[in-house]
């Protein structure tokens, strides 16, 4: 379990590093309401660090991919959740700031949480062959509802805050089916290679969800704040496997008093990710640079659109703020 888990600790550390060069990339850019073709068409052409992210994003998937091969699915999503104090510490090292008590504190109850959960529950074992195909469809449309809903819900919501909130919990429940469907692909791959896979439906159904799941983590981090969005991102995604792995593929957990420590950890998880979510280390809040005269430099988006308002009233301001 120990090399397992140091796997997944890889993947969660390389796909933070993807996380924090996409949001360079995508704060430079005027506030939209969701992620479009039109934003992607721009960042591949003129933000060279979101091809960086991209890649990082697929490193990381690649090294998911292989602990899934050998380990249960509800034990490899739960150590994945610990991508979001990689992406703090790496905001941090990356796009400026420092770290806090707070932060310092959530890291320390996130890793024990995630810990207790792991001794507690020790999930081990799990077979993708054994369920039928009516199983199959059966989690496949409820999960898929649930995502629907979700993003149904958001969009005909008023309130901006639950619109992002849903975001992030849809992304976050497609990447936790998207790791359930690579469990029946990698035991494929063993038994009969490459021709086994290509024949094996749950591989063009991973790439169905692996690119949804792409467009929809977009349009969470353009949804809006990160404290709003980060939670159901990071946490949505060893539920959904987890109830997945212990309710379908038939892996095993302890119970039992074991559960009462399971709770512990769940709910220090949870607190720890939640006060994560609020740092703004991961909104990129860090303290500007001063300008000549001793003020806070004012963002580049902001200030693309503090022009164009200013030209649509019909004023030109000069730099001491007079009218023209």
């Amino acid at each position: 379990m120990v090399l397992l888990v140091g796997l997944v600790l890889a993947a969660a550390a390389v796909g933070a590093l993807g996380l924090v060069l996409l949001r360079m990339a995508t704060e430079a850019e005027p506030v939209r309401a969701g992620f479009s073709l039109a934003l992607l068409w721009l960042l591949v052409r003129h933000r060279p660090v979101w091809a960086a992210g991209i890649t990082a994003i697929i490193a990381s998937f690649a090294l998911q991919i292989t602990a899934l091969s050998g380990g249960p699915v509800s034990l490899v999503q739960l150590v994945v959740v610990m991508e979001l104090p990689f992406t703090l510490i790496l905001s941090a090292l990356i796009l400026g700031g420092r770290l806090h008590a707070r932060e310092w504190s959530a890291l320390a109850a996130m890793t024990v949480g995630m810990a207790g959960l792991l001794l507690s529950l020790s999930p081990q074992g799990g077979d993708p062959g054994s369920i039928d195909m009516v199983v199959w469809s059966a989690g496949l449309a409820v999960t898929v509802g649930l995502i629907v809903i979700a993003l149904g819900v958001g969009r005909r919501s008023r309130r901006p805050i639950v619109a992002t909130a849903l975001a992030g919990i849809a992304a976050g429940m497609s990447a936790g089916l998207g790791a359930v469907l690579v469990k029946p692909v990698t035991a494929a791959a063993r038994l009969g290679g490459l021709p086994a896979v290509v024949v094996t439906w749950q591989t063009w159904a991973l790439l169905v969800v692996g690119t949804a799941g792409f467009f929809l983590l977009q349009n969470a981090l353009q949804a809006g704040r990160l404290v709003v969005s980060q939670p159901g991102i990071t946490l949505a995604n060893p539920l959904i496997a987890g109830a997945w792995g212990v309710g379908l593929l038939h892996e095993h957990v302890r119970t039992g008093w074991w559960l009462v420590g399971a709770g512990l950890g769940a709910a220090l998880l949870v607190a720890g990710v939640i006060l994560l979510s609020s740092s703004p280390l991961l909104e990129g809040n860090h303290e500007a640079p001063d300008g000549p005269s001793g003020a806070k430099a004012l963002p580049e988006a902001p200030q693309r659109r503090a022009t164009a308002k200013i030209r649509r009233n019909g004023n030109q301001v000069d730099p001491s703020g007079r009218r023209r």
